[in-house]
């Protein structure tokens, strides 16, 4: 008998496939996608089929991810102020009567000739698991631009690099990740990245050492250093920044906080 995990993962590609095609089968018209993430285990996918039913006046689609358990909506010819509109109607139909639902949606609306790739779709229902949920979030085709910023993520913790991983792919990057700082040194000669985001707290070495080595390695562009540790003394805190670190946060961490600086000292 096929394990759950295998079958979770077949029908969540068969969902990405259905959408694909979902998409490609609206032919030249702009169309908005949209993928609703609720807290808990129920996710109210009929709610949001019977809202749409009753207040939608075009076509639509609804599938169930069963990977993210996110709830994808297609809507075809729909703008992206109008997915807007739609995503703001359905987060306030589910606050009114689903308890507890916390809606968090992801959504965007492809023109003609941009239709996004499966992996682009999965892209979008993992980003709908992730956002922080007062905010509605509109995704664009630049979140997977050809030539990414590459960040490196070092932690020992692999809970830590799967959750940093996933939210900084949501926002367009291309991730790497080590466990300890002796893989990082070799990865960052190898890869080039444009920013390392590193936990102080590292096997082999670790800390100002680690920081030390990433600056004296012969780059013609070296990467930004973002610390992102459990360690807040004032005093390791200050000779960081004195060793030339960029920023610097604690654990645990506002995502939200933590792009913006990403951003700040990227551009």
């Amino acid at each position: 008998m096929p394990n759950t995990a295998t079958l979770q993962r077949e029908a969540a590609v068969n969902v990405y496939r259905s959408v694909e095609q979902g998409l490609k089968e609206t032919g030249a018209e702009t169309c908005g996608l949209m993928f609703i993430h609720c807290a808990g285990n129920s996710q109210p996918e009929q709610q949001v089929r019977t809202h749409l039913e009753q207040t939608s006046g075009t076509s639509f689609q609804v599938w169930k991810d069963g990977a993210t358990q996110a709830i994808a909506v297609l809507l075809p010819g729909l703008s992206l102020d109008e997915v807007h509109y739609e995503g703001l109607r359905i987060k306030h139909e589910l606050q009114e009567t689903v308890p507890g639902a916390d809606p968090q949606i992801t959504l965007a609306s492809f023109p003609e000739g941009e239709r996004p790739s499966k992996a682009t779709i999965q892209h979008m229902a993992e980003s709908s698991k992730l956002i922080d949920s007062s905010e509605i979030h509109i995704y664009t085709l630049d979140n997977t631009a050809d030539e990414p910023e590459r960040i490196l993520i070092v932690d020992n913790d692999p809970t830590v690099r799967e959750f940093l991983q996933l939210r900084l792919k949501m926002q367009g990057y291309e991730t790497y990740e080590a466990v300890d700082g002796l893989a990082a040194l070799e990865l960052i000669e190898k890869v080039t990245p444009d920013l390392v985001l590193t936990e102080l707290n590292l096997y082999g070495i670790d800390g100002l050492p680690f920081i030390h080595h990433i600056q004296n390695l012969e780059m013609e562009h070296p990467p930004k250093i973002v610390v992102l540790t459990e360690q807040r003394v004032e005093q390791t805190i200050s000779q960081c920044f004195r060793s030339g670190v960029d920023d610097y946060m604690t654990k645990p961490f506002s995502p939200v906080e933590l792009d913006a600086r990403i951003r700040r000292c990227l551009h």
